[in-house]
């Protein structure tokens, strides 16, 4: 029986290497591809400026917030030391020299009004820009006129005397009609100026100031014989207007 003989795939000592087999193809490969390294990411151009814009609008902000807190806190002392008070008005007298309609409806009239003002205040005093008047009744503008500026110190009042007249305002018929017939009217007096308040060395930003009074009676003039509001004084509302930027508080 012959005998089997088997071959060794381990290298004989002091022989021959066995032979190589030849390199796959993702040998290759491998063999002259780099290794891969991550790239960082370069920065957007586009995040960079919305987060500047952010950082500016959120430091605006903040700097807005700390002036209103400033000026809410700085208001809130000048109201405590001072305690302002807003000026009062009442009319002392009004007189009609004249009040006339002709037949075709046109009004003429003549007046005086005398209006004192008030300023309650101890520590603030008033400039005041002239005042335009209008006496009204029933809708009809019966005369208009000016207070002249002035300056009123603190807590002391003032008189105030001006001069109003209508001249050549057509009315309708149904107002030509009550005006001829009436012995005494109602009326209402309207005024409107800007006023600025100063605080020792400090003067404000003047503010606008409405005065409506009413509740006034006067008896219509009888040829030349003038006469006066038979209930002077009446009931004055003062309206401040305060503008801050656009808006009219």
């Amino acid at each position: 029986m012959a005998d089997r003989v088997y071959t060794s795939s381990k290298p004989i000592p002091g022989g021959a290497p066995p032979p190589a087999f030849p390199p796959t193809k993702s040998q290759i490969n491998g063999a002259t591809r780099l290794a891969y390294r991550p790239q960082p990411a370069k920065p957007s151009r586009r995040r960079s400026r919305r987060g500047l814009c952010c950082s500016c609008c959120l430091s605006l902000i903040m700097i807005l917030a700390v002036l209103v807190i400033l000026a809410a806190i700085a208001g809130g002392v000048v109201y405590a030391i001072y305690r302002p008070r807003r000026p009062v008005f009442s009319v002392s007298s009004l007189r009609f020299a004249a009040l006339k309609v002709s037949a075709g409806g046109h009004l003429t009239s003549s007046l005086n009004i005398n209006v004192t003002a008030r300023n309650p205040n101890k520590k603030l005093v008033y400039l005041y820009d002239p005042i335009s008047v209008s006496v009204l009744s029933g809708g009809v503008d019966v005369g208009d006129g000016t207070f002249a500026a002035f300056v009123q110190d603190a807590a002391s009042s003032t008189l105030l005397s001006a001069a109003a007249s209508s001249s050549g305002q057509l009315l309708d018929s149904a107002a030509a009609s009550d005006l001829r017939k009436s012995s005494s009217m109602p009326v209402e007096i309207d005024m409107e100026t800007k006023a600025g308040v100063k605080i020792g060395g400090l003067k404000t930003k003047k503010m606008g100031i409405k005065v409506r009074c009413e509740g006034i009676s006067v008896a219509m003039p009888k040829g030349k014989k003038a006469v006066v509001a038979a209930s002077p004084g009446g009931d004055c509302k003062v309206k401040l207007r305060i503008k801050i930027w656009k808006w009219t508080l």
